[in-house]
């Protein structure tokens, strides 16, 4: 793979082992392959072949390749993997007098369509990639095997390589290449730590969240039990199961052996009594502490010595939960995102007593069911919920002050979030917010909200489940529409304010929306709640949306410069419908400004 295959291909003959992977992936850090790959691919695999792997720089088998007309990328193929070394050499003997050797540079790179076909490559490759320069000009590159002397071709792979490596774009990219790599290493447990084993998992629940959460099991194959108090709640939530994977059978996407087999991996049962022997306990019930003590002082009675006893809560205190049983060290969260079978991001929740073993058979675990773990000490919302509260209250605010909430959408939508946080509230449910906002208000009093979204949700506008919020929807349709009703509600809120509106940028939208981020972020790295700052931007690129390009919201601060970002949150102190104290930067990123330093 990458500078491996460009060397191969700077060789006189090449042989393969069946099952080798072979890629160019270059592209998925923002450049192009800059070792000769653009130039010799296209000439021994042929251009739309060579074309297809740089740009998309996914991994193909040897035997794949070996099979394409014309091919000479491969001289031969080797009989098995262990027979690679002897039939190597043998190869290498009998054609050692040969002469003259033969050059990749000397073969020829064409395509019968010639400008055409790069031109249409081109445009498909522009709709498909719009925030990343890199894949266009693997394309440009391409063509330029065609077009060039070898030399000259080679020259010009360079150059562009070179300009890559200074965008933002690959800055980004790389970051996030090496971010995730960070994640999965917890400074105080080390990588040789014992680990449990997990065999058998049961989850409690069989809403959403839990067969989302028992379908990662079973993708991977490990048996799962699922509990639920009612018959037909149990019942539900198999059909579910069992009409998500059909649906995937529909597109192609999953054979109906495999189906049949995670099917068969599945029990329902309605007694605890038939989970006891799990190794690994997940609850997926309702978010509130008195129905979490109940599950988890039943878990504690039935759950086998040893198991790993896990709760999805989304915000509540891992702590108060793991002090319900008389085995703390075996209690760790396991924040699922919706919906969980599709969702990357895992925050693993540690406990002040959890083990280091559980730790590491939960990190292990995450990796073998595909998902990216990130770690979070325990706080209110832990990273991401904590950090997005901040988000939506800005959010609220900009309201206030005279935007709409199709303009506050547009702008971070515009810098490339999936949803903005107004069409986010009504796809999540506005009434989630509402209940942390009145927890808010018993143990925060002081925090301070616009009173927008409680007038939403007193009018009964919880988002697409009830076919309005923000937004109004049409039945069995996603768009968002405007809503009338809510642009009064608005206005009328500003009157009883006295708030005479005015107009709001773009730029001060995704400013104090994304900087929000930043600071909170800031202080959850500071208090140790996450172990560094590349964390936060792994749980806001595979759980939140924020776009790839940017590198999550520290590594956007540290592009756009600290010292900036300190600059604009003294702006915002100002601004007398904000929260002053909110915006006092972080103890973190105030130093880290001041001494012309970054995040990472």
């Amino acid at each position: 793979m990458g500078g491996g295959l460009e060397l191969a291909l700077g060789c006189h003959y090449r042989i393969a082992a069946p099952g080798a992977t072979i890629a160019l992936p270059e592209v998925k850090l923002g450049l192009i392959p800059g070792a000769g790959g653009t130039q010799r691919l296209p000439r021994v695999l042929g251009v739309e072949a060579a074309l297809n792997m740089i740009v998309s720089g996914e991994p193909v088998k040897s035997e794949m390749l070996a099979q394409l007309p014309g091919q000479k990328l491969f001289d031969k193929m080797a009989s098995a993997p262990e027979a690679l070394q002897e039939e190597a050499i043998a190869f290498a003997r009998s054609v050692a007098d040969a002469r003259p050797l033969p050059l990749v540079r000397n073969l020829p790179s064409r395509h019968p369509q010639g400008d055409a076909y790069f031109q249409f490559a081109r445009n498909m490759v522009k709709g498909m990639a719009k925030n990343f320069p890199a894949p266009v000009k693997c394309v440009d590159a391409v063509e330029a095997s065609t077009q060039k002397k070898f030399d000259d071709g080679m020259a010009y792979e360079r150059e562009i390589f070179t300009a890559l490596m200074f965008t933002p774009e690959s800055k980004a990219l790389r970051h996030l290449f090496m971010a995730e790599r960070a994640a999965s290493k917890i400074p105080d447990v080390p990588e040789d730590t014992p680990k449990r084993t997990i065999e058998k998992v049961a989850v409690i629940g069989a809403g959403t969240m839990g067969g989302g959460i028992s379908m990662n099991f079973l993708n991977a194959g490990i048996p799962v039990t699922i509990l639920e108090t009612r018959q037909e709640a149990l019942d539900r939530g198999l059909a579910t199961i069992r009409k998500n994977y059909e649906g995937q059978v529909k597109k192609g996407k999953l054979k109906q052996d495999k189906y049949e087999q995670r099917m068969a991996l599945l029990k329902p049962t309605l007694s605890y009594e038939e989970i006891g022997d799990a190794d690994l306990v997940i609850e997926a019930v309702f978010e509130e502490m008195g129905v979490k003590k109940t599950v988890f002082e039943k878990l504690d009675q039935v759950m086998k010595k040893g198991a790993i006893l896990a709760s999805n809560t989304s915000t509540l205190d891992v702590d108060k939960i793991a002090a319900f049983t008389k085995r703390p060290e075996d209690v760790v969260g396991l924040h699922f995102f919706s919906p969980a079978n599709v969702m990357k991001l895992l925050e693993v929740v540690r406990g002040a007593k959890t083990g280091k073993d559980v730790m590491a058979t939960v990190m292990g675990l995450a990796k073998k069911i595909k998902k990216t773990a990130v770690v979070s000490g325990v706080t209110d919302g832990f990273i991401g919920n904590r950090m997005i509260e901040q988000y939506s209250r800005q959010a609220g605010f900009l309201l206030d002050e005279g935007a709409t909430p199709a303009q506050v959408d547009k702008a971070v939508e515009k810098f490339g979030f999936a949803m903005g946080p107004f069409r986010m509230g009504d796809l999540a449910g506005n009434d989630i917010g509402w209940a942390i906002r009145k927890r808010r208000a018993q143990e925060r009093p002081n925090m301070l909200y616009s009173r927008s979204a409680d007038k939403l949700c007193e009018l009964g506008r919880f988002g697409q489940k009830t076919g309005a919020g923000w937004y109004d929807y049409q039945e069995g349709k996603r768009d968002a529409i405007p809503s009338k009703l809510v642009e009064k509600m608005v206005e009328d809120h500003r009157k009883e304010l006295g708030i005479t509106p005015r107009k709001i940028s773009d730029d001060e939208i995704v400013q104090r929306l994304v900087f929000a981020l930043v600071n909170e972020g800031a202080r959850i790295v500071e208090e140790g709640i996450a172990a560094r700052a590349s964390d936060i931007d792994m749980v806001y690129i595979t759980g939140y949306g924020f776009p790839i390009h940017r590198g999550g919201p520290m590594n956007y601060a540290d592009q756009v410069g600290l010292f900036n970002v300190v600059q604009a949150m003294r702006r915002f102190q100002q601004n007398p419908r904000d929260d002053a104290g909110f915006w006092e930067p972080a103890p973190l990123l105030a130093r880290l400004a001041a001494e012309g330093k970054t995040f990472s």
